[in-house]
């Protein structure tokens, strides 16, 4: 993507706003604003053609002759240039340019185009559902979620081809074997891991593995792990492939305890999740807290873990910003992050793969429109996103210190991606200039490591402890 400074994307943004109109129009009077219900009802026609030239975006090969070359400098200026334009219409409800200018969008975007043409075609789909209200079928056609499968196999396509999931889950679990090493001589071998999202328990079989290297048959381990999940079919599904997976070490116990989450909040903890007098307990928070959509929440669950007493918390989320500032804020904040995840799969996938399609609609685009409509009032939990700086301040503040990780733990990522990044796409580290893109690794001030694509920070992981 052409803009990597968020201050530039601020400055277009602006510009943008005074192109779009004088101070008049950007003030306009309450009478003359056009309520989402009067907007929609005003401008049913034009939704109406909207979302037949979307159809046709989706229908369409990408050979016709105004597509969007992402490989051309011009072009993919005026491709971002009119997406921000449009960004700000909808955030003014000037329904009309807005509607004209995504009807533009859809003539130059596409899910099967190139990175920038995909990642636009999905913000323009969000911003279109924003033009609506929730109770339009409209709005339930462009939102429409994945079945659970559909979901399902594509995270499990992202965990298979990009580093962004295994670097989390690696670097993690290398944190959660070095606290529970450091206490051997008093944990009766015992590790007990809280894991607040536990998802489809795709971290956990690598840690199953290294623990149980670490055991012999006369000199067993146990490992538990408590999960919270969204659903009794979810936590069904990951408790049976973890237990069949724990199978194959003999030389572990294995017990794994579903929870629903929502009962991980304040006092109401299972007592059975505090910490044992000969046990490790790790608190596994891997992309768990921007699933929370207020500070009140958030400072609740550091109070519940404070009131653990783990022997180590881990931390790893997205990088950006849970911006109070404006909707355009965090529009750009979201638009620099998934244009470089959405470019780092091309180096991943061929262009034509089903599999990097499969990603994009039914994980990363479906972030996107969910970023894009977000309702503090109504949405449990939209993905929301924060700068390291400010989870190390809020850590603090709740009675936690950073645990500068290991080398080991550098060393590992370092290593999983150069496994991991293609030959097409060489891997840089930390210290070296690298012009020509790829994943990358890097320490951060407080101890926690980094993974970027290119000159954009993915993701930070980051260690904690009690004091």
């Amino acid at each position: 993507m052409e803009y990597t400074d968020e201050e530039e994307l601020l400055n277009l943004s602006l510009a943008i706003v005074s192109e779009s109109g004088d101070g008049r129009t950007r003030k306009r009077k309450r009478g003359d604003a056009l309520s989402p219900m009067h907007s929609y009802e005003g401008c049913e026609g034009k939704i109406f053609r909207l979302l037949q030239m979307r159809e046709q975006m989706l229908k369409l090969d990408r050979k016709r002759s105004q597509a969007v070359a992402a490989e051309d400098h011009g072009n993919g200026l005026h491709l971002i240039h009119l997406l921000l334009i449009t960004a700000t219409a909808v955030d003014q409800n000037k329904v009309g340019s807005a509607v004209e200018n995504l009807t533009e969008l859809y003539r130059t975007v596409s899910p099967t185009g190139r990175s920038l043409q995909r990642v636009v075609a999905y913000f323009a789909d969000g911003l279109a559902a924003r033009l609506l209200t929730r109770k339009s079928p409209f709005y339930n056609m462009i939102m429409k979620d994945p079945t659970d499968e559909e979901e399902f196999l594509a995270f499990t396509d992202l965990y298979r081809v990009s580093p962004y999931y295994q670097f989390a889950h690696f670097t993690a679990n290398q944190c959660i074997i070095e606290a529970f090493e450091k206490e051997e001589d008093q944990n009766n071998r015992t590790l007990h891991v809280v894991d607040f999202d536990v998802s489809y328990g795709f971290q956990w079989p690598s840690l199953i593995q290294s623990i149980s290297e670490k055991a012999s048959s006369g000199n067993r381990i146990s490992l538990r792990i408590t999960g919270f999940g969204r659903t009794l079919e979810e936590l069904q599904e990951t408790e049976d492939r973890l237990v069949s997976f724990s199978k194959g070490f003999r030389n572990l116990n294995f017990e794994f305890q579903g929870l629903l989450r929502g009962c991980s909040s304040n006092s109401k903890l299972n007592v059975n999740l505090r910490k044992k007098k000969n046990e490790t307990l790790a608190v596994n928070l891997v992309f768990y807290m921007n699933t929370l959509n207020d500070d009140e929440k958030i400072s609740d669950t550091l109070k519940s873990v404070h009131s653990l007493n783990p022997s180590v918390i881990i931390l790893v989320e997205q990088e950006g910003s849970r911006s109070p500032r404006s909707f355009l804020s965090r529009f750009m904040e979201s638009l620099h992050c998934f244009a470089a995840l959405f470019d780092s799969l091309d180096d991943c996938l061929p262009l034509k793969s089903t599999e990097r399609l499969s990603i994009e609609k039914n994980h990363l685009g479906k972030e996107i429109k969910s970023l894009l409509n977000y309702d503090k009032n109504s949405d449990s939990n939209c993905l929301t996103y924060e700068r390291m700086e400010t989870w190390k301040a809020r850590m603090e503040n709740h009675g936690f210190m950073g645990i500068k990780l290991s080398s080991k733990s550098i060393i590992q990522a370092k290593l999983l991606l150069k496994i991991r990044s293609p030959s097409t796409c060489p891997l840089q580290l930390e210290g070296e200039s690298g012009g020509g893109g790829g994943f990358r690794v890097s320490e951060r001030d407080g101890g926690g490591i980094s993974l970027g694509w290119q000159d954009r920070c993915l993701l930070t992981a980051s260690a904690w402890h009690c004091v």
